[in-house]
């Protein structure tokens, strides 16, 4: 049933026909065996995913992290296969028991493509629409990676020039995150980014027509695409002639993303399961698995049937991968030996080094000075740029609030826009208000390599950016989420805007370290320490959150053991103001502790030896030794308490039954700072009080 392409503009043989249809036909029976998973898209866009792997990437199955690659992104993560079956015939390390072991313990096949863990795969998709937002990031990344290593090269000549593709499908446009991050590109002109979608008109519930009814060619026109429609061929199936056209047109447009319609049949050829949602994300069944064979010409009695001359033709993507490379090397060593100075700046880069003396230019604030800790991350953020000029970043239109605008006189924006400061290769991004998409964007950027990226918002808006956030973590990737005004210490603007339940909510997310700083000496220290560990594990880490204040708040002497994730920043004392074993410990964090600060000095006074320990960041402070945990916070000290201006969720662990927790267990209000932490008993006096009751509780 399968036909030739209907064109002669893409060399297409009996072998690429027929490597096609075996993609198929493997995706249909790797979920028939493990008896659930999502055959239908994988078998009607296996002619766009081999035409991409076999007739349009640049890349290199024997090294599949080569610089010089293309991107590949399959936003429709769901669709695992689509990929899968393509890593295998390619020849990236899948092999055919792989693909049997689809959906099952320990396999390099999960359900979802998994960043890290399975070769080929350059970002972990799944939730829909993520994979376009990613692939967005990695575009940007690659144009800021050819501004710090080869701007003054004519279009195409780089060897750092290269594409990014993707393929998305109904779910993935429908997703809010999608337009978020297409409108970003359009603006931004991204035309190194193509997105190919599988316009199948069939979602979990059937036709798409229950939930969808505008233009979508039309929306990308909008946003700024250039866009194309790929009709099928007579039959129904995918065009690979027409589709490889359409690519080569679209790489062509140099100005803009490129937007590619491919109208598809899902799980097609399958003679009843074929257009219909059943085929979405259930097993076709043993018959119609077999008709199907039957219908494209396999053995309908074998499964995971591949003829080795089909094999062996598709394998042969090695042998142009190592020509690619071969090419792309000798540009590259040109490249090298006309710029030493920029090449030293990339070997130095791609090995995760930081520049010599960076630390030197971190600023030291005056202690006893009220400062806000987002005015300190700013002024961290601005020393560092001037030594490190891989750290680039921006804010979701916040960034006068967020202090996160690294050099005012440099916007990463195209060459044409009208604003003075816009510059293709530009430090600063202004992402839009478009939270979910800037902290997708952000993975696709760390994912891309060789730079190192923030973004910016309030800490209350990481509500909409917490899907990308949990990936963040998930794929270890190396991101710094900025998130400022982070306690109703914000004032006025009231409880929309006072993050309440947002710092024990994102501790939760495994992987993720929340930082919250007590004042701007701490602040200094914990960029200056996710910088070293992202140095470590350069490409994989963890992604950090920054908590920082709107309000200022006092400054204390710098302490290295803030690295630690929690410290004695004030030690008990005796009545001869001699270091003493403490009876009781208040632990705090970010503007509380200076809370904290001032109740010991209370509690001091009446004749009570009285510890206070910052905790800058918990999951650092679970990385420790018992013996320094223990250290910080004895055992034998059974009277505790926290302070935290947010739900106390955090902290029964860390205060044990006799402790106490000022905590915040509802929604703020609007008013000042001040009276609000007046209010809601975040006093001194309040904290010296509960602390009272521990103290009595612990001796019960």
């Amino acid at each position: 049933m399968s036909t030739k392409p209907t064109t002669t503009d893409i060399e297409w043989t009996e072998l690429d026909q027929r490597a096609v249809d075996t993609a198929r036909i493997l995706a249909a029976d790797a979920v028939q065996k493990v008896g659930n998973g999502h055959p239908g898209t994988a078998m009607s866009l296996a002619p766009a995913a081999y035409t991409l792997f076999q007739k349009v990437m640049r890349h290199d199955p024997a090294d599949a992290d080569w610089t010089g690659r293309d991107r590949f992104v399959l936003s429709a993560g769901h669709s695992s296969l689509t990929l899968y079956t393509q890593l295998y015939l390619a020849g990236f390390g899948l092999e055919l028991d792989d693909l049997k072991s689809f959906r099952t313990w320990g396999s390099k096949t999960p359900g979802h493509p998994e960043y890290g863990h399975t070769t080929g795969v350059e970002t972990t998709t799944g939730p829909l629409g993520q994979g376009v937002a990613n692939a967005v990031g990695m575009a940007m990344a690659a144009r800021y990676e050819r501004g710090l290593f080869d701007p003054e090269a004519a279009p195409g000549t780089s060897p750092f020039d290269h594409f990014v593709f993707a393929i998305a499908g109904d779910g993935c446009l429908q997703e809010g995150i999608s337009g978020e991050a297409s409108s970003m590109a359009g603006h931004q002109k991204l035309g190194n980014l193509v997105l190919l979608w599988d316009d199948n008109h069939i979602s979990i519930e059937g036709d798409t027509e229950t939930a969808v009814s505008e233009d979508t060619v039309k929306r990308y026109e909008a946003y700024g695409w250039h866009v194309q429609r790929v009709e099928p061929q007579e039959n129904g199936d995918l065009d690979p002639a027409a589709l490889y056209a359409a690519i080569e047109a679209a790489k062509a447009v140099t100005d803009k993303p490129s937007f590619i319609a491919m109208r598809s049949i899902i799980a097609w050829p399958a003679p009843n399961a074929q257009n219909t949602e059943a085929a979405h994300g259930s097993a076709l069944g043993d018959d119609e698995v077999a008709a199907t064979k039957r219908v494209l010409g396999f053995d309908p009695e074998k499964t995971f049937e591949v003829a080795d001359e089909v094999l062996a033709h598709a394998r042969k993507a090695l042998d142009r991968g190592r020509e690619a490379k071969a090419e792309w090397e000798k540009g590259f060593a040109a490249w090298r030996t006309a710029n030493p100075e920029r090449a030293a700046e990339f070997d130095r880069i791609a090995a995760g080094e930081l520049p010599a003396g960076w630390e030197e230019k971190l600023p030291v604030f005056e202690t006893g000075k009220g400062v806000a800790t987002r005015a300190a991350s700013g002024k961290v953020l601005q020393a560092l740029g001037a030594v490190i000029p891989e750290l680039w970043g921006g804010s979701a239109d916040l960034a006068g609030s967020n202090n996160t605008t690294i050099d005012k006189t440099s916007s990463f924006l195209p060459a044409d826009n009208p604003l003075p400061e816009a510059d293709p290769y530009g430090r600063t991004i202004h992402f839009g208000i478009r939270e979910h998409s800037m902290a997708a964007e952000m993975n696709g950027i760390a994912l891309h390599g060789n730079t190192r990226i923030y973004g910016g918002t309030f800490l209350v808006f990481s509500d909409y950016m917490r899907n990308a956030v949990r990936l963040s973590a998930l794929m270890h990737l190396p991101v710094t989420y900025v998130w400022t005004h982070d306690s109703i210490g914000l004032g006025e603007d009231g409880p929309t805007h006072q993050p309440v339940e947002h710092l024990a909510s994102l501790r939760a997310i495994p992987g993720l370290n929340v930082v919250r700083p007590a004042d701007a000496n701490e602040t200094a220290i914990a960029w200056r320490e996710i910088l070293r560990r992202y140095t470590k594990v350069f490409g994989k880490g963890n992604p950090h959150g920054l908590a920082l204040t709107r309000q200022g708040v006092p400054t204390y002497d710098a302490n290295e053991d803030a690295t630690k994730g929690a410290y004695v920043l004030f030690d008990a004392e005796g009545s001869d103001g001699q270091s003493a074993e403490p009876e009781l410990i208040l632990i705090a964090t970010g503007s509380e502790v200076h809370v904290a600060v001032e109740a010991r000095e209370q509690l001091q006074a009446a004749g009570t030896p009285t510890r206070v320990v910052s905790v800058p960041c918990v999951e650092w402070f679970d990385e420790q030794d018992q013996g320094y945990r223990d250290s910080v916070l004895p055992p034998s000290v059974k009277a505790r308490v926290a302070v935290e201006a947010g739900i106390g969720l955090t902290w029964h662990r860390f205060v044990g039954d006799a402790g106490r927790i000022v905590s915040l267990e509802h929604f703020g209000a609007s008013a000042d700072g001040k009276v609000l932490f007046q209010e809601f008993g975040f006093t001194a006096e309040n904290v010296a009080n509960v602390a009272k009751e521990s103290i009595a509780a612990a001796q019960r």
